[in-house]
């Protein structure tokens, strides 16, 4: 089986919604619906990632996962990977995903379960 070429997606930040959507070539590729902390340090909590099944192999999820912490150190918040998959990321690039403490993390945890509908 070939190697899917890899792509530079456009990644757009739909905040009313919690979703960092990915584009290639104009179309749908992929979505991290996440939520904001309630709490101080008010950060981003990443539920859930998804690539498109055209899509998948190309990178869409780590570029979604970089844009995600990016985004997150452009507010000056941290990162709570709640994903299994931005987990994983967040592992093997640390020098990109500051860890974040498990007060935070616990408080991220508890708003996701109190509010199912997040995501």
């Amino acid at each position: 089986m070939a190697e899917r070429q890899q792509v530079e997606p456009e990644i757009r930040d739909v905040p009313e919604r919690g979703r960092l959507e990915a584009y290639a070539d104009g179309v749908f590729a992929g979505v991290i619906v996440y939520f904001t902390l309630d709490e101080e340090p008010h950060a981003l909590v990443a539920v859930h990632t998804v690539v498109d099944a055209d899509h998948e192999g190309r990178g869409i999820a780590g570029a979604l996962v970089r844009e995600f912490y990016a985004m997150a150190a452009r507010r000056g918040v941290p990162v709570v990977p709640l994903c299994p998959y931005a987990a994983k990321w967040a592992r093997r690039h640390p020098e990109e995903a500051p860890p974040v403490s498990a007060e935070v993390t616990r408080a991220a945890q508890r708003q996701l379960a109190a509010t199912p509908g997040l995501w």
